[in-house]
């Protein structure tokens, strides 16, 4: 039988709320939150620290909710570049000690220390969390296990600063008694169904009938299954190995409510010129695309279409995205935020049937495209821009190089 594998879940504690802290000592040991701008309508808390937690503040619940559990919580806007700095300068120290080093998020990774861990897989994982704390002044936690979700599940169990040990012999009676949706992947509706069911635990979900999770969950559910049994065999990827890019989207809260297909457009432009330029950054093309329209009694909609040609074009994908939002819309409601994506990627070098009549057009348009990015990269993103971005003082001020007011979905599935 083949020797256990020895996985490790890094996971930068409080990550955002952390950096904060650091650049400004004052807010140490105050309930502090980083939040999103009310102005632009991303009022929410984006981390928080533990002082903040203990006043039962929640990421993702709304400023003025916050508040309320605590009038004197103090919240600092988020500084992106500065999460991405730490977070490369701790995937460095990681890649000290392995090349198998994959990120989950900014502020997580696992690490196979299989081959790299002599005194044991616990000694390093403490032996990371110090150099971690002294080198970079963030805490870590560390979970140590023999496959990727337990080795997450550890990571979550004792914060902060901290290292957890689930091993073949003791995951029973320490992962077993935790709530179904501390599992990996078990979301909300996740959560709902298997609450519906009687199955509260991991234990629950790990000693259930494979066929009852079959029915409820189809294939999904035997993967559960296997999880709550630590039967994960998923390899830690090497640096450098992505996965598979299976949509490219951003979605954006615009600042004001959109009244009509003038103000849609508006916003779709900003949204499908970004969609458009990482897709060529990736050499891919989109065969359909998705809109997401949520309006402002914040109900929300999906829906796509197959193009006749993939594509890498804003214009193409703007058009598609009003063709949408034209059928799905009649603007009773006004829209709140709204979502754009490309899915059914192909190489944009994969052989397709171009038309005779708007080929030679459509090769001209792109080279413009990848003109109007190399400027972008040369000279930031503001050196040139749609002419329709000019006819409204605040739709027109979206940015999507701004991640705090456009947010990137969809990048990779695994």
């Amino acid at each position: 039988m083949a020797a256990d594998r020895e996985i490790l879940h890094v996971d930068m504690n409080n990550f955002y709320a952390s950096v904060e802290c650091l650049y400004d000592p004052q807010l140490r040991g105050r309930p502090m939150a980083v939040g999103g701008d009310v102005l632009a309508r991303h009022g929410i808390i984006l981390a928080k620290n533990y002082a903040a937690k203990a006043y039962g503040i929640r990421t993702g619940e709304a400023l003025w909710q916050a508040t309320r559990k605590c009038p004197e919580l103090v919240i600092v806007p988020p500084h992106f570049d500065l999460y991405l700095h730490f977070s490369r300068m701790a995937r460095t120290l990681y890649e000290q000690y392995t090349d198998r080093v994959e990120p989950f998020g900014l502020d997580e990774c696992w690490l196979d220390v299989t081959n790299s861990a002599p005194d044991g897989a616990a000694r390093l994982a403490h032996r990371i969390r110090t150099q971690v704390r002294d080198e970079l002044g963030v805490t870590v936690s560390v979970g140590v296990s023999y496959n990727k979700v337990f080795a997450k599940l550890g990571s979550d169990m004792k914060k902060p600063d901290a290292v957890t040990v689930l091993s073949r012999r003791n995951y029973r009676e320490r992962a077993w008694p935790l709530p179904a949706e501390d599992l990996l992947y078990v979301g909300p509706a996740t959560r709902r169904k298997l609450y519906r069911r009687g199955l509260a635990t991991i234990g629950d979900v790990a000693e259930a009938e494979p066929m009852v999770l079959n029915q409820l969950f189809g294939k999904w559910g035997l993967v559960l299954h296997q999880f709550a049994n630590g039967l994960d065999a998923s390899p830690v990827k090497k640096i450098g190995q992505e996965s598979v890019i299976k949509s490219v989207g951003n979605s954006t809260t615009a600042p004001r409510d959109l009244m009509n297909q003038e103000d849609a457009r508006i916003v779709f432009w900003t949204l499908a010129e970004s969609v458009a330029a990482r897709l060529r950054a990736y050499g891919l093309k989109g065969g359909t695309v998705q809109i997401t329209l949520r309006d402002n009694r914040l109900e929300s909609m999906e829906r796509q279409m197959r193009l006749s040609q993939p594509t890498n074009l804003a214009g193409e994908l703007l058009e598609a995205a009003m063709q949408l939002t034209r059928r799905n819309t009649s603007f009773l409601h006004p829209l709140r935020s709204v979502g754009l994506r490309a899915c059914r990627l192909i190489a944009e070098d994969a052989p397709e049937q171009i038309s005779l009549f708007d080929g030679e057009s459509r090769i001209k348009k792109e080279r413009l495209e990848r003109e109007v990015d190399a400027l972008r990269a040369r000279f930031g993103h503001g050196v040139i821009g749609r002419g329709i971005l000019l006819t409204d003082p605040l739709l027109g001020k979206l940015n999507p190089q701004d991640d705090h007011v456009i947010h990137p979905i969809g990048y990779f599935g695994d």
